[in-house]
């Protein structure tokens, strides 16, 4: 792993595996997070919040943009691997028993039936729809009871950033086995519920754009947060020294 922008990012996917496949083979808790451009900006702009992402496992590089800014900086070339892969990576690869947290009913309906031609077994496994409260009101007991007797090994949450963050860091101590995931729209996506921007958008690193046209009023105000943020998140990791790899 190495550390930009204070994130501890893994960018190799088959380290990301090999992490995943070490934890749940050993019985051990824990929790990834997807970081994208908005999980930057406020681990830049709220120190708690940092911490919160800082207690995880590791940290994918889901920012088409921070590989860029790493070769602008360093001359280093590092790929993102964003949340939408992973997920389907992992629900396909069919290794796994694992549950479906976030997203209300009709969007958990679709995502099974979406998902299930990927890996049949997905039909038994558990999708559960969380109530819509702040992260420090779940109840988190109830939910890991769940979780526990169900015997899962990946947890998926699909509550967007911070909240999803924080509810892993709430729901970690009571957890006596399985690796959470945060995957934000990532439900929405393959549910049909919101289209992804087409692979040509993707690949010229402008999907924000279409985002901010499906989904004015929540993704602008993203988008002038980290665009706020950006300069001061660039010089700040311009004074550092190139870090190493731990």
């Amino acid at each position: 792993m190495e550390t930009f922008f204070n994130i501890r990012y893994e960018f190799d996917p088959q380290a990301v595996h090999g992490e995943i496949w070490q934890a749940v083979s050993q019985g051990k808790t824990g929790y990834i997070c997807v970081a994208d451009a908005n999980i930057l900006s406020l681990v830049h702009r709220n120190a708690d919040y940092r911490r919160t992402v800082d207690e995880a496992l590791l940290s994918i590089c889901d920012s088409s943009w921070v590989p860029v800014f790493l070769r602008c900086l360093y001359g280093i070339r590092r790929p993102h691997y964003c949340g939408a892969q992973i997920f389907r990576d992992l629900v396909s690869s069919g290794h796994y028993r694992m549950a479906f947290l976030g997203g209300n009913a009709q969007v958990l309906h679709s995502l099974r039936a979406a998902i299930a031609p990927w890996n049949p077994a997905v039909a038994a496994m558990p999708f559960m729809e969380l109530p819509f409260l702040p992260a420090e009101q779940f109840d988190y007991r109830a939910i890991a009871g769940e979780l526990n007797a169900s015997g899962v090994q990946i947890i998926w949450v699909a509550l967007g950033a911070p909240k999803q963050e924080q509810f892993m860091q709430h729901l970690l101590p009571h957890l006596s086995h399985g690796v959470m995931i945060g995957v934000g729209a990532v439900f929405n996506f393959y549910s049909g519920h919101i289209r992804r921007a087409p692979a040509w958008l993707r690949t010229l690193r402008l999907e924000f754009l279409y985002r901010i046209l499906k989904e004015p009023r929540k993704q602008l105000s993203r988008c002038l947060g980290i665009t706020a943020s950006l300069p001061a998140i660039l010089l700040e990791e311009k004074s550092r020294q190139i870090p190493t790899a731990s």
